[in-house]
C-alpha cells in the first residue's frame, strides 16, 4: 500500500500508478553501488567458503544458504532496475526492496555470528580456516551494506512510500525473523511436549508469526484493500492481540521451563543435555534460555509495533 509520511500521519493509496521506473544508469547512483557492493560481498562469501568446503551441518548450511540467497535476489534486484521492469515485478516494488534489505541485513547478521561462533573456531588453523575468516569478513560488510540500504530508504516526512519502509513495517521484517529463531531452538518437541502451558507458548509464537507475515505478504502484493477491515484498524488490532498473547508467553515459558515446581531446571547443570557438549549443537537449557531472551525481545518489537501504529494516522486519498 502506498504511503505519504507526514510526522504521525500515513496517506494512503490504492493505486500504483506512481510506481518509480528505473534505468540503466541505476548503477552509478549511490543505491545502485550500494548494491553492487552487496552482491559482490556475498558472492565472496559463498565463493570462499565453497572452494574449500568449508560448511558442514545446520549451522554451515544456514551461513551458506544466506549469501547464496541474499547474492541471487540481489542480482534480480539489479537486473529489474538496469532493465526499468519495475512496473512488471510481480510484487510491489515500493515495498519488495525495503523488505528484502531489511531480511538480507537480518540473515547476514545471523550467518557473521552463528558461522564463526560455532563452525569456524573448531576448525584446524590452515588455508580452510583463513578461507573462513575471510568470508566471516565479507558476510559483515554484506550486513552493513544492507543495513545502510534499509536506512537510506526507510520512509521520512513527507515522502510517498510503501508501508513496508515505516517504521511498523521494518518491526513486522524484524518479528518474524526472530520468531523463526524461536522456531529453531525449539525444534525439539521434547522441550514442551506434555505442558500445556509451554504448547501454548509455541501456539502464541505460530499465531503472531503467521499474523506478521501475512501483513507483509498483503502489502508485498498490494492485496490490502482485500481487507474486510479497514488496513489502519488491522494493524493496530494485530499489534495488540500479539502484545497481549507473548505477554502470556513470557510469563509461562520461563515459569515453566526454569522453575522447579514445575519440573524445569533451574541451573544449566541440572540439565544432562549439556553435559556433552557438541561444537554444532545447543544443549537444550541454553534452547530454553534462549527462547525466553528471545520472548522478551519480540514483545519489546511489538510493544514498539503497537505504540507506532496508534499514533500514525491513515488518510486513503
Amino acid at each position: 500500500m502506498p504511503v505519504s509520511v507526514t510526522r504521525t500521519t500515513i496517506t494512503t493509496t490504492t493505486t500504483s500508478s506512481s510506481t518509480v521506473v528505473g534505468s540503466p544508469r541505476a548503477l552509478t547512483q549511490p543505491l545502485g553501488l550500494l548494491r553492487l557492493l552487496q552482491l559482490i560481498s556475498t558472492c565472496v562469501a559463498f565463493s570462499l567458503v565453497a572452494s574449500v568446503a568449508a560448511w558442514t551441518g545446520p549451522m554451515g548450511n544456514w551461513a551458506m544458504f544466506t549469501w547464496c540467497f541474499c547474492f541471487a535476489v540481489t542480482l534480480v534486484i539489479l537486473i529489474v532496475e538496469l532493465g526499468g521492469l519495475q512496473a512488471r515485478f510481480p510484487l510491489s516494488w515500493r515495498n519488495f526492496p525495503i523488505t528484502y534489505a531489511c531480511y538480507a541485513a537480518l540473515f547476514c547478521l545471523s550467518s557473521s555470528i552463528i558461522y564463526p561462533t560455532t563452525y569456524v573456531q573448531f576448525m584446524a588453523h590452515g588455508r580452510t580456516r583463513d578461507h573462513a575468516i575471510a568470508a566471516t569478513t565479507f558476510s559483515c560488510v554484506a550486513c552493513l551494506a544492507y543495513a545502510t540500504e534499509v536506512a537510506w530508504t526507510r520512509a521520512r516526512p513527507g515522502e510517498i512510500t510503501g508501508y513496508m519502509a515505516t517504521v511498523p513495517g521494518l518491526l513486522k521484517v524484524f518479528e518474524t525473523f526472530v520468531a523463526c529463531i524461536i522456531f529453531a531452538f525449539i525444534s525439539e518437541p521434547f522441550l514442551y511436549q506434555q505442558k500445556p502451558a509451554l504448547e501454548w507458548c509455541v501456539a502464541v509464537y505460530a499465531i503472531c508469526f503467521i499474523l506478521a507475515a501475512v501483513t507483509i505478504l498483503l502489502n508485498l502484493g498490494d492485496c490490502t484493500n482485500m481487507l474486510p477491515i479497514p488496513f489502519p484498524t488491522f494493524l493496530s488490532g494485530l499489534a495488540l492481540l500479539s502484545v497481549l498473547l507473548y505477554a502470556t508467553a513470557i510469563v509461562l515459558w520461563p515459569l515453566y521451563q526454569f522453575d522447579q515446581r514445575y519440573h524445569g531446571y533451574p541451573r544449566r547443570g541440572s540439565d544432562a543435555s549439556c553435559a556433552y557438549t557438541h561444537p554444532h549443537s545447543v544443549c537444550f537449557w541454553d534452547r530454553r534460555l534462549a527462547v525466553a531472551i528471545l520472548t522478551g525481545i519480540n514483545l519489546l518489537a511489538y510493544v514498539s509495533d503497537l505504540v507506532y501504529s496508534t499514533r500514525l494516522v491513515f488518510v486513503k486519498v
